[in-house]
């Protein structure tokens, strides 16, 4: 059969040929990540430039979704937006008092939750050029960001990320989703913010534990994509953990160059390949999150996960072994773990459920598994052919140097 492409006539035609229209067009994205200082007070015009920046006469409508848990932290947030939209009146409009949803975990796992922001937008009449500016950590993020992407085939979302694992990764990328079936973003979309702002006021309240989690991201960029950032994790290690500011500012800065440097250049935005580097560390964590409950934190679970998989690259001879020794020793410096019981619980069969976690990634990567994994600090490799037998001489190494044998 002869396969023709002229656009003169579509189907069949007697003499056995196929005509064929080939549609093709590119789509730019481009959307800006603002670093401030107080994002809601009336004097930052931030806000209101950047929302009016491609309809500067108009009016815009916003709606407003606020994570509960920092609502809690900050008391007066929702009459701080309102008093922003009093002050930028001609070029903003609240299209009804904020919203405030759950945050953490759950928020991603209630599947009334999206139904309920969706049936919220339709009855304040958002339109595609409406916004929904979402104050929140990243499960909020990703779960007012999927129903924003679902209304009306894509609401304007302006992000406000109110962690440092939501400014430093998560609330810059154009990714959202929800949890469904006992899986982790089984259900998302792929759609770019409006705008993102990264207002560090809002990590003054974060706990330790939270503080930490955060950085997980930032040695996983490093590790892959980034030595030199590495070294200066490794040197800028107490003061990160002593949560200095000006130490904090930069980690979330360069993380989050690495994280847009790589969308914008990669070549697959959208992830519609097998190969996914941002995912370095998340097979395991993202099962290591199912098994526990979510008592592991995100960030506590990519830390394992790196450890795990950087383990594995040494048992694959990949990687030098003092290289994983490095990197355990700057997760730690970070208050990160390495280890959790839940990597020896045992399936049905006797094999160690985390291992399920290696299929469920075949099906998240559409059906092919491809891992990421460190030929050297700053520099990984995709590896599409692995060993369960390595794994669990990696999990083994973990244990051990989790719990030492008494002398």
């Amino acid at each position: 059969m002869r396969l023709l492409t002229e656009p003169d006539v579509a189907g069949p035609r007697p003499d056995g040929t196929t005509r064929v229209l080939v549609q093709r067009f590119t789509a730019s994205f481009e959307y800006p990540v603002v670093f401030t200082h107080g994002v809601f007070s009336p004097r930052n015009p931030a806000l209101a430039d950047t929302l009016c920046r491609r309809e500067p006469e108009r009016r815009h409508r916003l709606f407003a979704v606020i994570d509960d848990g920092v609502a809690r932290a900050w008391p007066g947030l929702a009459a701080e937006i309102e008093a922003y939209a009093r002050a930028h009146s001609k070029r903003l409009v609240l299209a009804a008092e904020p919203l405030l949803v759950p945050g953490g975990e759950a928020a991603k796992n209630d599947p009334d939750g999206v139904a309920r922001l969706q049936a919220g937008f339709h009855a304040v009449g958002l339109d595609r050029h409406s916004f929904v500016l979402i104050v929140g950590g990243g499960a909020v993020l990703d779960m007012a960001g999927y129903a924003a992407a679902t209304t009306h085939r894509g609401l304007r979302t302006v992000r406000v990320p109110t962690t440092v694992l939501g400014q430093n990764d998560s609330g810059v990328g154009v990714k959202n989703g929800v949890n469904a079936f006992g899986s982790k973003n089984l259900f998302g979309t792929f759609s770019p913010p409006f705008a993102v702002f990264n207002d560090r006021r809002f990590l003054e309240t974060l706990s330790p534990r939270d503080r930490a989690e955060g950085m997980a991201e930032a040695v996983k960029i490093a590790l892959i994509r980034d030595r030199s950032f590495f070294e200066w994790l490794e040197a800028q290690a107490p003061r990160l953990r002593a949560f200095e500011a000006d130490a904090v500012d930069a980690l979330i800065r360069r993380c989050a160059e690495l994280h847009l440097q790589h969308i914008a250049t990669s070549g697959d935005p959208f992830e519609s390949g097998s190969a996914r580097p941002l995912d370095f560390g998340h097979w395991a964590a993202h099962k290591l999150e199912t098994l526990t409950a979510h008592a592991l934190r995100h960030g506590e679970a990519v830390a394992i996960g790196m450890a795990l998989d950087s383990r594995y690259s040494v048992e694959a001879g990949l990687l030098e072994a003092s290289a994983l020794d490095r990197i355990c020793a700057v997760l730690e410096a970070l208050g990160l773990p390495l280890w959790h019981e839940a990597l020896l619980r045992p399936g049905p069969d006797g094999r160690r459920e985390v291992l399920r976690g290696l299929e469920e990634f075949r099906e998240h990567l559409g059906g092919e598994l491809t891992l990421t994994l460190l030929r050297a600090i700053g520099q990984g490799i995709e590896v599409g052919d692995v060993s369960e037998d390595a794994f669990e001489r990696a999990l083994e190494w973990l244990r051990s140097r989790a719990r030492p044998p008494r002398a």
